[in-house]
């Protein structure tokens, strides 16, 4: 049985997530920060403010949402946390009070929305909280079928002498989905299951959702230093905005 849910993933990994992943890509704020246009910033899919705080720092107006309580709460201990307004809950329905210059979801967790019909919902709540010049910004990586042998993938990422990690999956192709476990094997200790499920989307599908949003791309780029975007690309930042009236 499957008890999969929004705030599983965020659930299991809030007291490893930071160790994990320690680095911010210092273009990424830069560019965030252009686009806030000192108004008020939203981030779906906050986490542990690994962006938000630094946004914050910057003078950024940041709020955010997310459906895991512990990583809502290590936000909360971190300094600077008190500056960042958090709603909980599932950002496809982006339940927030306002307006925003910018709406933001990185490190692809924009694909954390495991339906289509999530995704769509989520573009639509997203176009009726941003300014008639505000944008949204969504970073997420460029779906390579060719790493599936079979409908699955199983690589170690990490082997040394006492630790062991595994990702571990299963695609679907007909739903875009993909099922998988970070397994974490430690000498003398109790394995350790990551659980996370994505639902993956191409650029041009992403660009059929803004369109049903009433929104359109306003530029895409390979990275965030803004190199172009290509069919060699392996992820892409794409801006959109409201379309033209």
């Amino acid at each position: 049985m499957n008890f999969y849910s929004d705030e599983t993933y965020g659930e299991r990994v809030a007291g490893v997530y930071d160790d994990w992943y320690t680095d911010v890509d210092p273009h990424a704020i830069d560019r965030l920060v252009e686009l806030s246009a000192d108004g008020r910033a939203l981030e779906l899919g906050i986490g542990t403010g690994r962006v938000a705080l630094p946004l914050s720092a910057r003078n950024v107006n940041v709020s955010g949402i997310d459906a895991a309580e512990s990583m809502i709460n290590r936000l909360k201990a971190k300094e600077g946390g008190e500056h960042v307004k958090i709603y909980k809950g599932s950002f496809a329905d982006v339940a927030v009070d306002g307006e925003f210059q910018l709406v933001y979801v990185v490190f692809n967790t924009f694909f954390a929305l495991g339906s289509q019909d999530e995704q769509v919902r989520c573009f639509r709540n997203v176009a009726k909280h941003l300014t008639s010049t505000g944008c949204f910004v969504i970073e997420a990586f460029v779906p390579n079928l060719h790493r599936f042998i079979g409908g699955q993938v199983n690589w170690a990422t990490k082997v040394t002498e006492d630790v062991v990690e595994l990702d571990v999956g299963q695609h679907d192709s007909v739903t875009q989905r993909v099922t998988s476990q970070k397994v974490v094997l430690k000498d003398g200790e109790n394995v350790r299951l990551y659980p996370v499920q994505i639902r993956y989307a191409w650029p041009g599908e992403i660009d059929l959702m803004a369109q049903l949003a009433g929104m359109r791309l306003r530029e895409r780029w390979g990275s965030w230093q803004q190199t172009p975007f290509d069919a060699d690309s392996g992820k892409h930042v794409s801006i959109y905005e409201h379309d033209a009236p």
